[in-house]
């Protein structure tokens, strides 16, 4: 059964995945497919580790060796070791932060063709869910660059085992201090934190606000530019309007800039003074153990700069969870985009065999649909059977139902009630893409992908799949390859600019043509034309339609048309209303009958005759 589209995905739903089940989701995929981006991880904490440790200790070591005079041999070769270790940590870091991009790319490389997958062989009813389109549009951005939640994530969690084992061996030199100066750089660090967080917080809630004031503001710049509107600008005097419109957008932006600051500078001005307290009460004990011998300089320099060492881990203990918080969202869309039911059976389903007689007939029977949130059936009770080699014209109004007559009997969707049927047998239980190689269709929504003419026919890109000749062939079938042979490139000129800079842009009725040519390609036996030649004037409509008659011979054709009389040649026309057939017939049986159709018809003739 279809599934009911429900609403669209807020940002601020629940997710089915939290943030530790998404970061082990990301490390069993670099386990399983990039187990080096793990290893890379590990080394490039133990070296940071290393780094920040001898740094530590390198001060008051000196400081010791200084004040015990020791011989200036020992002192230069402690200075050596420590520094040979720094090269050496701090080499190896960077080495290993220069070679992790590639891994990472893959992994995210990998989660973007899952993505692409998934989109590319959904069930047709996802794309119009909108919790699913939904989804796509949110996550879109953790994987369009490095710093996105898919490839980033390896930054945070590197970030937040580096603060947390450094934390660990901070807080481990601390220990033999005051508890309480302990708890006051803490709190003070948490304090610290959350005023940041509160300023960064208060501006992503109102990231939209900010979008769409700098949108309005480069729409309003860029306006004077564009000649379709420079020229109401100038007919209709809108200038007044137009400056209006900037000087407002241009006010949001300042009055919102001032309050981001005014957050930023509450925020900066508590961090400042939370410092202060912090290290005046550092300088203050630490100073006061001295003074009574308790400490040695060289002790004080280390539990000093410990101190700020250890607020320094412990808000980006804070800030790395923050933003693997923030990632995890990102990541939870992904995956529940790529765990979105089906509502099709594909892989799961049973194998379609080919007929052996070649021959396939398609059954509805009582079958009904009705759009999500509609008050009404589209298609209602409808019952018919679809002949082998049968030419079948189905007419109507606009809104009688046709287009979601042909979604049903193409698969692309499936009857709230009632079944489809091939060759006897309800089309659910196959493999779907096994029954969509039966059909070849051209739809009302015409368009076609920036690619060579070819390969557009052929629908492939490996050149040796690519059968030239029936190219060619179907090319003329549609009236077609005149044009062809005029193109730049011949079949290798590409349609389309989106990718070549030098390609070409055919008119509506020839990329129909081009389309009806890759319909005809596929020489699948059930061909499904869903006002495939809107966009050809009356003769020329009337010259396709001919041909097919020609060329469909022995294979079960379905014509949609707004023009009654370019689908007289067929064997049987049905003639909807409001979701069912009202009168069906060839077209001298129903003209004989003088119904809906006789009518519609005679209306149509007025304006053009055979």
């Amino acid at each position: 059964m279809e599934t009911t589209p429900e609403a669209p995905l807020e940002k601020t739903s629940r997710h089915r995945y939290n943030m530790f089940q998404n970061s082990f989701w990301m490390i069993r995929r670099a386990a399983k497919f990039r187990p080096v981006v793990l290893w890379q991880i590990v080394f490039l904490t133990l070296c940071t580790v290393g780094t920040n440790l001898l740094s530590l200790y390198l001060p008051p070591v000196i400081v010791e060796k200084v004040s015990s005079a020791a011989p200036l041999s020992e002192l230069f070769l402690t200075i050596a070791l420590f520094t040979l270790g720094l090269m050496l940590t701090a080499g190896f870091r960077d080495y290993l932060d220069a070679n992790t991009l590639f891994p990472r790319v893959d992994i995210r490389g990998d989660i973007i063709e899952d993505i692409r997958h998934k989109t590319h062989a959904t069930s047709y009813p996802n794309t119009s869910d909108k919790r699913f389109t939904g989804l796509y549009d949110l996550f879109t951005e953790a994987i369009g660059s490095n710093s996105g939640a898919a490839e980033g994530i390896w930054n945070t969690l590197r970030g937040l085992f580096e603060n947390l084992l450094c934390f660990a061996l901070y807080l481990t030199v601390l220990s033999r201090l005051n508890l309480l100066l302990i708890l006051i750089v803490s709190l003070t660090a948490v304090i610290s934190y959350l005023a940041t967080h509160a300023a960064d917080t208060w501006r992503e809630k109102h990231k939209e606000e900010e979008e769409n004031a700098w949108r309005g503001l480069w729409w309003a710049l860029r306006l004077p530019t564009e000649r379709a509107y420079a020229k109401d600008l100038l007919i209709f005097g809108m200038r007044p309007f137009a400056e209006g419109f900037f000087r407002k957008k241009l006010g949001d932006i300042q009055t919102f800039s001032r309050k981001a600051e005014q957050k930023r500078l509450l925020s900066a001005s508590a961090r400042l003074i939370l410092e202060l307290i912090r290290n005046g009460a550092a300088y203050a004990y630490l100073i006061a153990l001295t003074l009574r011998g308790e400490l040695t300089v060289a002790e004080f320099l280390l539990y000093f700069a410990a101190v700020g060492g250890f607020t320094t881990w412990l808000v980006g203990i804070l800030d790395g969870f923050g933003t693997l918080h923030r990632q995890s969202i990102s990541l939870s869309r992904i995956r529940e985009y790529l765990d979105f039911p089906e509502v099709f059976r594909f892989e799961e389903g049973e194998k379609l065999s080919p007929a052996a007689d070649g021959k396939y007939e398609i059954a509805l029977r009582h079958v009904s649909y009705r759009y999500p949130g509609a008050d009404h059936d589209t298609i209602h009770d409808l019952n018919l059977t679809l002949h082998p080699g049968e030419k079948i014209a189905v007419v109507g109004l606009n809104g009688a139902g046709k287009t979601t007559l042909i979604r049903l009997i193409c698969g692309l969707t499936d009857p709230a009630e009632g079944t489809v049927f091939l060759n006897g047998e309800d089309i659910r239980k196959y493999n779907r893409n096994d029954y969509y190689s039966l059909i070849t269709a051209v739809f009302q929504d015409i368009w076609a992908i920036s690619y060579p003419v070819k390969n557009i026919v052929a629908q492939s890109m490996v050149e040796s799949e690519i059968d030239l000749p029936k190219v060619k062939k179907t090319l003329r079938m549609a009236g077609l390859w005149e044009k062809v042979e005029t193109l730049p490139h011949g079949l290798d000129t590409t349609i389309g600019r989106e990718v070549e800079e030098d390609g070409v842009e055919l008119s509506g009725g020839e990329l129909q043509r081009l389309l009806l040519a890759r319909a005809l390609y596929k020489d699948a036996p059930i061909i499904i034309l869903d006002e495939p030649t809107a966009a050809l004037d009356p003769i020329a409509e009337s010259d396709i339609y001919q041909k097919y008659n020609a060329f469909t011979a022995g294979r079960t054709s379905v014509y949609i048309s707004h023009r009654l009389a370019s689908t007289r040649f067929c064997d049987r026309i049905l003639y909807m209303e409001d979701g069912v057939i009202a009168e069906e017939g060839s077209h001298d049986e129903l003209m004989k009958k003088g119904g809906k159709y006789a009518k519609l018809f005679d209306v149509q003739s007025q304006y053009y005759n055979e």
